[in-house]
């Protein structure tokens, strides 16, 4: 029986999922056009990496590790006291599409992942 959504083990399970976390927060924190997402996060990235690997986990259709530890994501209330709008919106999906490409994945699943976070993104957005 095939899993409602099988991005969790196409990506690689946990493994690729920390892959993906892990390239990700490492673009954010050393690419000049970032500059305006990192700022938005703590100096030290180690929760803000822990919290989005347990919430992928889930959010790919693996282990729903974010909800058994903080309950339902809330994703834009929990994004509201920070200022999103265009910019950091476009900073943070260059960050992630650069991350997926150096993840090696395959073009249909990256591009499916692509258009699923740009998605989500979009939808966080609180600023004019």
């Amino acid at each position: 029986m095939e899993t409602v959504n099988p991005h969790y083990e196409k990506i690689g399970g946990e493994p690729g999922v920390r892959k993906l976390v892990e390239v990700f927060y490492h673009i954010m924190d050393t690419h000049p056009m970032a500059t305006g997402i990192r700022q938005l996060h703590p100096e030290n990235l180690d929760s803000s990496k822990e919290k989005l690997f347990m919430f992928l986990s889930g959010w790919l259709g693996g282990p729903p590790l974010y909800i058994e530890a903080y309950g339902h994501p809330r994703l834009r209330q929990r994004h509201l006291p920070f200022p999103i709008g265009d910019a950091e919106r476009d900073q943070w999906m260059e960050c992630m599409r650069e991350a997926l490409r150096q993840c090696d994945l395959d073009e249909e699943l990256r591009q499916q992942l692509t258009d699923s976070f740009s998605k989500t993104a979009d939808f966080l957005r609180n600023q004019e």
